[in-house]
């Protein structure tokens, strides 16, 4: 169904954070920003301006576009910025349900291509209450309670990626060429998994492998258990086999850890190029003056819900 179906939409008028009075104490200030749940600050409480109730959901239109999110507070939002109120009356739950599917709409825009008031037609899937009111469902559990593992990064060694890793492009697919598939189309972005879409095309790069974006948001690393198409905003790494052992979600899913503590070094105008990326020195758990590769993958094995992955 059509977003406009479940909510009312609106679009504030214009209001300038920098030209609210500031008010530790205040009002929630929404801007288009991602982080702090899109609050840029709290300003005083000015008499004739619109104050949307607690349990709205505001999404950006610019800047970061659709990335949104649910008010936990009363606030103002800026220009540019929509805010939905729900036609009828649901729980948080159910309204991060719907914050989570306007976000996976994101891919369809960016700095140039802009949102603007067709929001509501936006479809998104109607809530299995079937499934939600299900008693039968558990919690996931674990059998992990503690972590024997000592890290003692003091002792790590530096490795160069180039020598554990081939480094390869991803390539560019535009938006407008995509269509409809199930394969994972793995975007420079730092959620789900770096998964922005599914599209119809078929893989470019081997499952088993590590993303890691070098532009847009840099420096984000995850592991890609299937098969997927990489954008031209991401880099993919190869496990090499004279490393001598195989690789696994484990021993990836510690390194992507390792990989992101490389991120303050580059950020929008300062990309992580792929001849730099080949040079990087990063410090691993070492055995021998080699890679400790069973160490990574036991203490990721370890951690507690590490049985589980």
């Amino acid at each position: 169904m059509k977003l406009s179906e479940l909510f009312n939409i609106t679009y504030p008028k214009t209001l300038i954070y920098a030209e609210m009075t500031p008010d530790e104490n205040g009002i929630s200030f929404v801007s288009s920003q991602e982080k702090n749940n899109g609050v840029v600050g709290k300003v005083k409480v000015e008499e004739g301006l619109k104050i949307y109730p607690a349990g709205c959901i505001t999404v950006p239109l610019k800047g970061s576009v659709l990335m949104a999110h649910l008010q936990a507070k009363r606030c103002y939002v800026a220009h540019q910025v929509a805010v939905l109120e729900e036609k009828v009356t649901m729980t948080s739950a159910e309204k991060l349900f719907y914050v989570m599917c306007i976000r996976y709409n994101a891919f369809k825009y960016n700095y140039g291509r802009q949102a603007d008031r067709t929001l509501g037609d936006l479809y998104v899937p109607e809530i299995n209450y079937a499934i939600i009111n299900n008693t039968s469902i558990h919690p996931i559990s674990s059998s992990n309670n503690a972590n024997i593992f000592h890290l003692s990064v003091g002792t790590w060694k530096d490795y160069c990626i180039g020598d554990l890793f081939e480094v390869k492009k991803g390539k560019r697919l535009t938006s407008d060429d995509q269509t409809e598939g199930t394969t994972p189309y793995i975007g420079a972005i730092d959620s789900n998994n770096g998964v922005a879409n599914f599209i119809g095309q078929p893989a470019i790069h081997e499952g088993n492998t590590i993303s890691l974006s070098y532009n847009g948001s840099v420096g984000e690393a995850f592991y890609q258990p299937k098969p997927f198409w990489a954008t031209d905003d991401v880099n993919v790494l190869y496990f090499k086999p004279e490393n001598g052992v195989d690789f696994n979600k484990y021993i990836a899913l510690f390194i992507c850890a390792v990989l992101r503590q490389e991120k303050y070094r580059y950020s929008y105008g300062r990309k992580w190029v792929l001849e730099s990326m080949k040079s990087t020195v990063i410090k691993l758990p070492s055995v021998n003056d080699k890679p400790n590769w069973a160490f990574m993958e036991n203490y990721m094995k370890s951690l507690p819900y590490g049985d589980r992955i």
